[in-house]
């Protein structure tokens, strides 16, 4: 028996699209990633990005509240194999006043999911067919699952330089959002480094001036490959250092005090040099999760799936739908995915209906 609807993914688009699923009586049954090496790496891992980031300040309804209230709400909401007792307990737990931490409300939305009657499987979507329906799922370990409506919210993954350094530090001052991370305490009057060179790079670091006593642009041509506009916005900028013809050869830090500095090097003399920094946002792309779909949905150059109908989530296969950053390169929020992911559950649930499938 076909599922009515199948949603792969977990960052807030697919737990968004779960919650309206399951209150419309679809049963929703939810794909939310293996638990792997490989996943980890890729920053691919059950419940999405947010789950990579540390204070989540800009998601309207969490204010700042003292953590041992959190500790409470989460004790009480959540199942007690998914309270997680270091966010609140012992020497590293955050004592006053703080925002809501990024695994932490993903915790929240995956519970009221489930609360609704949400299923879940731990497991990644490796395989799909999409030109004949029911549609077919194929999981990793080989099982396969057949649904009359699909919502795809399998996010976009940043492209980050692969140092070593670079992944210890990561929420501990180590981003690849500067309108996420960038109010934060840690980043406040503070230099900051940003690694790119093209329109993201520079609004990154436009962004990051309002909270930095100076951004390094650290760029490995002499030239930035951004828009004569938006080069001249950075150029022009006295709070925007550039360091040409330079790499980041090291993130510098200590457990204690996460970033602390960048060592670079540059690519024409071999050069090193070391920066004070309290944090390096990475600014060179995002890949959307959309290997799996190859062949299968009409997607743009850059493998971000494209919706068929303006304002609306459907793809170009009647009965699919995408939400979140796997179909968004422009804003890639969280408030924004959550409301793409209520868009194509109701999508889904309107066309469930009207093919008489509800």
């Amino acid at each position: 028996m076909p599922e009515k609807i199948i949603i792969i993914g977990s960052g807030p688009a697919g737990w968004t699209a779960a919650i309206y699923a399951a209150r419309a009586n679809l049963q929703p049954l939810v794909f939310e990633g293996a638990v792997t090496e490989a996943n980890r790496i890729k920053g691919t891992q059950p419940l999405g990005q947010l789950a990579l980031t540390t204070e989540v300040e800009n998601f309207p309804g969490w204010p700042h509240v003292d953590a041992s209230a959190l500790a409470s709400f989460s004790k009480s909401a959540l199942a007690p194999d998914r309270y997680y007792a270091p966010w609140y307990e012992g020497k590293s737990a955050h004592q006053g006043k703080r925002a809501i931490l990024g695994p932490e409300l993903m915790e929240y939305m995956r519970q009221q999911a489930v609360n609704f009657g949400a299923r879940i499987i731990t497991d990644d979507v490796t395989a799909v067919q999409f030109h004949q329906r029911p549609f077919t799922l194929t999981s990793s370990e080989g099982k396969r699952f057949e649904a009359h409506a699909v919502v795809i919210a399998t996010g976009a993954r940043a492209n980050y330089l692969g140092l070593p350094s670079e992944d210890r530090f990561k929420n501990q001052g180590v981003s690849a959002c500067a309108v996420c991370d960038g109010a934060l305490p840690r980043f406040r009057n503070k230099p900051l480094v940003v690694v790119g060179g093209g329109d993201s790079a520079v609004e990154e670091s436009t962004y990051l001036t309002k909270f930095a006593s100076v951004v390094y642009l650290v760029h490995r041509r002499d030239q930035l490959r951004a828009s004569k506009i938006m080069q001249q916005r950075a150029l022009n900028n006295p709070k925007i250092t550039m360091k040409w013809h330079s790499v980041v050869d090291e993130v510098l830090g200590s457990d204690e005090d996460g970033v602390t500095g960048v060592r670079l090097k540059n690519t024409q003399t071999g050069a090193t040099e070391e920066l004070p920094a309290s944090g390096m946002f990475c600014a060179i792309g995002h890949t959307p999760n959309t290997d799996f779909l190859a062949g299968q949905i009409q997607m743009d150059d850059k493998g971000y799936i494209l919706w068929s109908k303006p304002h609306r989530t459907n793809t170009n296969i009647a009965g699919v739908f995408a939400a979140g950053d796997v179909a968004d390169s422009h804003y890639r929020q969280a408030v924004t995915a959550a409301g793409s992911g209520c868009m194509a559950a109701l999508d889904a649930e309107r066309w469930l209906a009207e093919e008489g499938l509800t």
